[in-house]
């Protein structure tokens, strides 16, 4: 990575209107150095992925509560794939049964951080595999 700061797009997709985890960790991102690109709420699968080619992001972080994941999920990879965007992280995070894990794993997400989980272990994941 050089001395380039880490960029982040931090994002909520679909109708799923809590947002307080992700501004906490898109907050905290920041607070570690990141440059974190927060897009809010209500955003599409297409706009979040337009958003991380024009940033020229590092990572795509995606946050769930909505039980909508399985769903956008693959969207989200699909789009990615379309742009090229093999060398970002995705990184999912938010409120999900944990046997949904492994399916998010197998669509195309690189690691998966549950509600409650360190924002230490995030930042140390993101830090050691950002490509």
């Amino acid at each position: 990575m050089g001395t380039d700061k880490i960029k982040v797009i931090v994002s909520k997709v679909g109708l799923d209107g809590h947002d307080r985890g992700a501004k906490v960790v898109a907050s905290l991102l920041k607070e570690r150095g990141m440059e974190v690109v927060y897009l809010g709420m209500y955003q599409t699968p297409e706009g979040i992925i337009k958003a991380a080619v024009d940033e020229d992001a590092d990572v795509i972080g995606l946050s769930y509560l909505s039980g909508e994941h399985l769903v956008y999920t693959p969207k989200i990879v699909d789009e990615m794939k379309r742009y090229g965007l093999d060398d970002v992280l995705l990184i999912v995070g938010g409120s999900f049964p944990p046997e949904d894990i492994e399916v998010m794993k197998r669509m195309g997400v690189d690691e998966v951080f549950r509600g409650g989980s360190l924002t230490s272990s995030i930042i140390t994941y993101i830090t050691e595999n950002v490509r």
